[in-house]
This record gives structure tokens, sequence and C-alpha cells, in this order.
């Protein structure tokens, strides 16, 4: 008897953590956890599909209680009747909105409660016993394949109500790069054109870099009393004061284009002359420089032309040098033009270099016997009176 007593009591104790247990399950799935809960009732116009008992209920972004009840609605098979579990306390008002929004990678969905103004009244009931009723978006209950299907069916409208403008488009562009192919060697010219006269060509090609060459033998000696000529720099209008070589403009020649002198021209004359000098055999009688007062006499020179001119075939090289020698006083006591040319065999750059540098060997040789004989003619330095003498032809 005793052992069907005990028997009997642990099947009942374990009968009655079965039930409290089932209870306690029923409890928290209804009420949605533990403590103090609200309860609201929102009607979803169409499908919500995603949601389900459990799913979270956010405010603003804010998790805040869990979905109790899903349900068909009685009255109108085309509405959703849900009820939400939210905490105690949750501001909720007549005017929060009630929409649907779907979380992480999953896409789950959830309620989303928005809005409120902080003055609105609770939220109200239909009728009285009734859960308070929350407005829900007219859209809340899309789903996000529906919205895409919408936004496909928007755009192909679209499409189709300018299908013939979208065809024409096409059609012009078919034709305009069309017309580009067919002129794509014109093209090519007109981009070339433009970076040839901007200066911004693709690939820039190094320029012959040319030099003059100062004559080595002379056709007499040449001596000077023991005297110092000064020789500046020479003089030139802007055109010949570069770097470059200079073609006239009726010259028929591109020698301008692809080649350029060592240094600016004044520079390079001055240097060439003084080696010049030395190499006839009058090294420390000339030197650098344009202070006449330190020097015995100055040698001015003036660059009047150095240039490649003529049409082709008969292209011929030009210099022409104006040389003034100044006493010490700065005077002008001797003076003369000299002018020298060459025939050009071509029209290239190095045909028109070589020419250019032949007229100025032959200048140069001139220069240096003219200067030593007009030199050794005159006074001595303390002699000489200043008064000038007249220019030799």
């Amino acid at each position: 008897m005793e052992i069907r007593a005990r028997y009997l009591t642990i099947g009942l104790f374990t009968l009655g953590v079965i039930a409290a247990g089932f209870m306690f399950v029923y409890w928290l799935y209804n009420s949605g956890g533990l403590g103090a809960r609200d309860r609201y009732s929102v009607q979803y116009k169409g499908s919500v599909a995603g949601l389900f008992v459990g799913s979270p209920v956010t405010f603003n972004g804010l998790r805040v209680g869990e979905v109790s009840t899903l349900r068909i609605s009685p009255v109108d098979p085309s509405q959703m009747d849900v009820v939400l579990s939210v905490e105690a306390g949750t501001p909720v008002r007549s005017d929060t909105k009630a929409g649907m929004e779907f979380q992480g990678l999953t896409g789950a969905a959830a309620v989303a409660l928005t809005g409120g103004s902080p003055g609105a009244a609770p939220a109200p009931a239909n009728r009285p016993g009734d859960l308070p009723m929350l407005m829900a978006d007219a859209n809340a209950s899309q789903s996000m394949t529906q919205s895409a299907r919408t936004v496909m069916q928007r755009l192909d409208t679209v499409l189709t109500d300018n299908a013939e403008p979208l065809k024409a488009t096409i059609g012009n562009l078919n034709t305009f790069t069309g017309a580009l192919a067919r002129n794509s060697d014109r093209v090519d010219g007109i981009i070339s054109g433009i970076e040839r006269m901007t200066g911004a060509t693709a690939k820039k090609t190094a320029a012959l870099v040319v030099d003059l060459t100062p004559p080595q033998k002379f056709s007499r000696a040449a001596a000077l009393p023991k005297v110092q000529i000064a020789l500046p720099e020479p003089t030139a209008i802007g055109t010949l004061d570069t770097e470059k070589l200079v073609l006239d403009p009726t010259a028929e020649a591109d020698t301008p284009v692809g080649a350029q002198w060592a240094d600016a021209l004044p520079k390079l004359l001055q240097a060439r002359f003084v080696q010049s000098f030395e190499n006839a055999g009058l090294v420390g009688s000339v030197i650098r420089g344009g202070d006449a007062a330190a020097s015995d006499y100055q040698l001015q020179t003036d660059v009047h032309a150095f240039r490649v001119t003529g049409a082709v075939p008969a292209l011929s090289a030009e210099f022409e040098l104006a040389v003034k020698v100044l006493n010490a006083k700065g005077r002008i006591v001797a003076g003369r033009v000299i002018k020298k040319s060459a025939p050009i065999s071509a029209s290239d750059p190095k045909a028109a270099a070589a020419g250019l540098d032949e007229v100025f060997g032959k200048a140069a040789e001139e220069l240096v016997l003219w200067t030593a004989e007009t030199v050794a003619a005159l006074p001595p330095p303390k002699a000489d009176d200043g008064a000038p003498m007249p220019l030799p032809q």
C-alpha cells in the first residue's frame, strides 16, 4: 500500500511539473517575455510574408518587443491582424506608424514602429475592450520581392513608352561611330595638328644640338702688340637671341624644327670668337668681358643676320656681322661689316647647320685677321689721343 502511494505521489508531481512547463511556455509564447507588457493591434493589408510569431518589434530601430499573434482578419480576408507585445512604458502614440522592415543578410522580417509626437494621445482602441489599434502604412506589407517587381514594371513601362526615341538614338550613335571609323585618318591628323600647335606632342623627339667650329688654320699670320682686347657678348635682335636656328620666312626648309644651338646664339658666338683668336696664336690678347676701361681696346660685335634663306634647291646660309674697335675712352677707332654666305646642299637640319657653321668659320677668320691688322696699325694706347680714325672699308 505504501509503495503504491509513493508511486502515485511521484506521478502526480511529474504531471504537475509538465503542466507547469506547458503553462510557462504558453505564457511566455503569448506574452512575449517576462515583466509588464503592453499589447497593440496592427492591421496590415496584403501579404506579411516573412513575419512570424516571435518576430522582433522595433521602435525607431530599438527592439522593444515581439509579435505575439498572427491571424487573418475574420472581417476582411485581405487583411492580417498582428498583435504586438512590447515593453511597458514604450511611448507608442496615436500617430505612431507601423511598418515592416527586413533585417540582416537573411532578410528576416520585423515590425517597425516609427514616429509619434510627444503631445499626442496614447493609441486608441476601436471598441471598448479591444486592444489599442496602430496605423499601418499602405505599403508596409510590401515585401522586397514585390518592391523589386514594382520597380522593374515601372522601368519596363518607361522603356516601352520611349522605345522609338531610344532606337533613333542608338541608330544615330551607330552612324556617328561609322563616320569616325571612315575618317579616322583625318581625326588623327586634326589631333596631331592641335598637339603641334599647343606643343603638347604625345612623344617628344630629341632635338639635334649643333655647335659652331672656330677656324683652325688661317690664310695669313696674325700678330698683335702687347695690348689687351675685351670682347663682350655680341648684340642681336630678339629673333636671333635664341637657341633655335633661324629660318628666313621665304626659305623652303624645315631647319628650325629639330635643331638648336648648344647655347643661346650671342653667348655661343662670343665663346667661339675668343677661341678663334686663341687658335690664331693670340692667347691672352683677347678676353671675354665688356669693361673697356680695364682693357686697351674693346671689340664690339652686332649680329645683323645668321640664317638660312632662299628656296629649294637654292638654299644658302648667311652671316652678317658689324664690328667696331673702341679705345679705352670708349671712342670708335675702327669698324667694318663682315658678310659671308655659302650654299646649302639639302633642306634638312643637319645640312642647314653645316652651312651656317661654314659661314661662321669664314667670318671668324676675317674678324681675327682684320682686328689684328687694325689694332697693330693704331698708335700705342698711351700715345693714342682718342681721335677717331677713318673706318676701313
